[in-house]
């Protein structure tokens, strides 16, 4: 019987009611989705149409929007460096930003300057970096007018790297009127005291005028930071470099004002193996 029952067609008027249940739902989650997707939808359509229907264009007006600066294309890991100046950061602000699967995967903390400068928010920096799963550094800001060794000792006792973290930076970018003699053998002798504590070999931050004036015969050895702002590729071409810091006025969420932005030249995982084990 219940097999008779069930070959007797459903009267029209139930079906209609039934099609417009399914349509409501279907139309509701649209609108949903509209909802959550307009917004960026509708900015990269505007960015898409003022690029003059340019894929690349628009992506890069995008970032543009969002960043406050062209994102250099072709590299997957990005990140900032970052001292007091920036102030009191959010990072999970930071660690948050997406745009265009452009994120923050590193940060450079600035720890140390000279022989007795400690930097006032490295403390809390390296605490949330970590906390926001942000890959951490550390960097020295170096004098070549100072004892080398001693600038080594400040740098020591701030910072305790562990397993995960970025290999030291020495920051060096002024000359103090020190010839290049004295300036070679001080960075060097700032090198070996870290090279000796941390067991790593530490990361070279210097412009390309500075680097090719002063540091090009006796540091190939080591893992190079360049900073050249506002160009397509960094001017130095005769070696080969780790980090470019391609910016010093990039916005990021969750920081005020305007940070220095960077790209990694491989992969994130390849990043990952930089790090101290």
């Amino acid at each position: 019987m219940s097999n008779l029952f069930s070959l007797i067609p459903k009267p029209r008027k139930k079906r209609r009611k039934i099609a417009t249940i399914r349509l409501y739902l279907t139309a509701g989650l649209l609108l949903i989705l509209a909802i959550m997707t307009g917004p960026a939808a509708y900015r990269y359509a505007v960015a898409f149409y003022r690029s003059g229907f340019s894929f690349s264009a628009a992506e890069q007006y995008h970032n543009l929007k969002n960043f406050g600066v062209p994102i250099p294309g072709g590299y997957k890991v990005h990140g900032i460096d970052v001292s007091h100046h920036q102030g009191r950061i959010d990072w999970e602000e930071v660690d948050t930003m997406n745009v265009n699967g452009i994120y923050i995967s590193f940060a450079f903390l600035k720890a140390t300057e000279g022989i007795t400068r400690q930097d006032k928010q490295f403390e809390r920096n390296w605490e949330k970096t970590k906390e926001a799963g942000i890959l951490r550094g550390a960097y020295h800001f170096f004098h070549p007018s100072r004892d080398a060794a001693k600038q080594a000792e400040n740098f020591i006792a701030k910072v305790k790297l562990e397993p995960g973290d970025l290999p030291p930076v020495l920051d060096i970018e002024v000359s103090n009127r020190r010839s290049k003699k004295e300036i070679v053998e001080g960075a060097l002798e700032w090198c070996r005291h870290i090279e000796d504590h941390y067991k790593v070999k530490p990361i070279i931050y210097t412009s390309p005028g500075f680097y090719n004036k002063y540091l090009a015969d006796d540091f190939e050895d080591y893992p190079l930071w360049i900073a050249h702002f506002y160009k397509e590729t960094p001017r130095i071409s005769h070696r080969k470099w780790h980090f470019w810091q391609h910016t010093d006025k990039a916005k990021i969420n969750g920081i005020k004002g305007d940070v220095d932005m960077n790209v990694y030249t491989g992969s994130l995982s390849k990043l990952q193996r930089m790090c101290l084990e």
